[in-house]
C-alpha cells in the first residue's frame, strides 16, 4: 500500500498533473496560475511556431492565441483526458498549419555572410550556417514531416504524444519523421563542405 501511495504521490507531482492542476486553479480565478502556465509553456509554444511559420511576429500571434484558446477552455477542462502540453502544441500545430495554407509559399532569406571574419569567429559563423541551413531545409518540408520532425527532435516528444498533437497513428508519425529526415539529409548533403561538416573528426 505505502508503494501505491508513493506512485500516486509522484503522479500528484508530475508536469502534466502540475499543469492541470494551475488551469483548474485559473478556472476558480487564481491569476497566478495563469501566470505560472504561461511561463511553462508560452517559451516552447513559440520556439515551436517560429520555426513552422518562420516569422517571429506571426510566431508570437500564434503561441498567444494558442494561449488565450487555453484560457478560454479553462471552465471546461476535464483532467485525465490528455495532457496540457500536448493540447498546446495541437492547437499551435494546427493555427501555423491554417496560416501556411493561406500563403503562397514561405519566403526563405539567406544568412548574411560577415566580410573578413576574425580567426577566432569561424566556429561560430559555422554554428550560425548550419541553423540556418537547417531552419531553411526544414522550412522546405511538408507541413506535417516538418511538425513531426520538429517535434521529435527540437521540442523531445516521443511518438506517442506527438501521434495525440497530431491526431494520427503512431506508425503515421515514425513514417513522417523517417520520410522527414530522409529529405533533410539530402537536402543538406551538397553543402556538407560549404558548412563545415567535412573538416569534423570522429
Amino acid at each position: 500500500m505505502e508503494g501505491g501511495a508513493t506512485r500516486m504521490d509522484e503522479d500528484s507531482r508530475s508536469p502534466a498533473a502540475e499543469d492541470a492542476a494551475l488551469l483548474a486553479r485559473y478556472a476558480a480565478g487564481d491569476l497566478a496560475a495563469a501566470r505560472a502556465l504561461t511561463a511553462r509553456h508560452l517559451g516552447r509554444l513559440l520556439g515551436f511556431a517560429r520555426r513552422m511559420l518562420g516569422d517571429a511576429a506571426e510566431a508570437e500571434d500564434v503561441a498567444q492565441e494558442a494561449m488565450l484558446r487555453l484560457w478560454q477552455i479553462a471552465p471546461h477542462w476535464r483532467p485525465g483526458e490528455a495532457r496540457i502540453s500536448t493540447w498546446l502544441y495541437r492547437v499551435t500545430a494546427n493555427l501555423c498549419t491554417d496560416r501556411l495554407r493561406r500563403r503562397r509559399g514561405v519566403a526563405l532569406e539567406a544568412a548574411p555572410e560577415p566580410a573578413d571574419p576574425a580567426p577566432g569567429a569561424l566556429a561560430a559563423l559555422i554554428a550560425t550556417d548550419r541553423a540556418a541551413a537547417l531552419e531553411a531545409a526544414l522550412a522546405l518540408l511538408p507541413p506535417r514531416q516538418r511538425q513531426a520532425v520538429m517535434l521529435r527532435h527540437l521540442e523531445g516528444l516521443g511518438n506517442a504524444e506527438i501521434a495525440d498533437v497530431m491526431d494520427i497513428g503512431v506508425a503515421a508519425v515514425e513514417s513522417l519523421i523517417a520520410r522527414g529526415r530522409r529529405a533533410l539529409a539530402a537536402r543538406l548533403a551538397p553543402r556538407r563542405s560549404e558548412l563545415g561538416y567535412d573538416d569534423d573528426t570522429g
